[in-house]
């Protein structure tokens, strides 16, 4: 990738993207229990105390599309990116105000707490 991504992502740009086709990978952070309560459809779980050991999956994963990381409010995922741009993944952005927002701007469906 020739060209460092901007670090944060609001919702509507998420959505904007997936609606265009764009190869995106949602990866939820937070922890198993937050997850089946409330996710993003299609996205992954890779709890936050686990990056460092699911590296190389994130990796090829972010090989093939851009990595968009999302956690409650956006305050872990926030963390995660900028671990995950020391290691050397750029292709990652953090989801602007977690999946609250998502909830609030995008699917109320989706449910808060």
């Amino acid at each position: 990738m020739s060209e460092t991504l901007i670090f944060e992502i609001a919702p509507a740009g998420v959505k904007q993207r997936l609606a265009a086709g764009e190869k995106l990978f949602l990866i939820d952070v937070r922890e198993p229990e937050e997850h089946d309560f409330s996710r993003l459809e299609g996205s992954k779980l890779v709890p936050m105390g686990t990056v460092s050991t699911e590296i190389n999956h994130l990796q090829n994963l972010a090989e093939e599309g851009t990595l968009i990381m999302y956690c409650h409010h956006g305050i872990r995922s926030a963390r995660v990116v900028e671990w995950l741009r020391s290691q050397g993944i750029e292709n990652c952005q953090n989801l602007a105000g977690g999946i609250d927002r998502w909830s609030l701007d995008i699917d109320p469906l989706v449910p808060r707490y």
